[in-house]
């Protein structure tokens, strides 16, 4: 396999008034809801369907960078790429934009848990080679 690029997804989002805070403009925790959705978003479309239907993610943290506030009727860009896996982990780096202007740049960390028993799982090689079409041993 040759070294690419990992997959990339973006994901559109309109300002609605409940995103908005006291202060005019979108709440802080409105960004990690985005955040989070573009990542299940990126994990749906590219993981097989029975990994979907059999585990989920939870975050274990985030670190976010606001740049610029956000504003009612803004459209706004999500995009999220998968940096790395390691074992359970993934590691993913978000941007939210509004066109050329980047407003907050997050890096967050995941664990992959069994849907039934809720304990994490090592990511398959198959999963990975999805996601980051490398050679796979260099993620395990």
């Amino acid at each position: 396999m040759t070294n690419q690029a990992p997959q990339c997804d973006a994901y559109d989002v309109d300002v609605v008034r409940a995103d908005i805070d006291e202060l005019g403009h979108v709440n802080n925790a409105v960004y990690l809801t985005w955040v989070q959705e573009a990542v299940l978003h990126h994990w749906r479309r590219l993981a097989p369907k029975e990994a979907v239907a059999s585990h989920v993610w939870v975050a274990l943290q985030h670190q976010i960078r606001y740049r610029h506030p956000a504003f009612l009727d803004d459209h706004i860009l999500v995009k999220v790429a998968l940096d790395k896996l390691a074992g359970a982990r993934a590691f993913y780096t978000t941007l939210i934009t509004r066109g050329d202007e980047v407003l907050a740049e997050v890096q967050s960390c995941w664990c992959y848990l069994d849907a039934a028993n809720r304990k994490p799982v090592r990511i398959a090689r198959g999963i990975i080679e999805r996601f980051l079409p490398r050679k796979v041993s260099e993620h395990i």
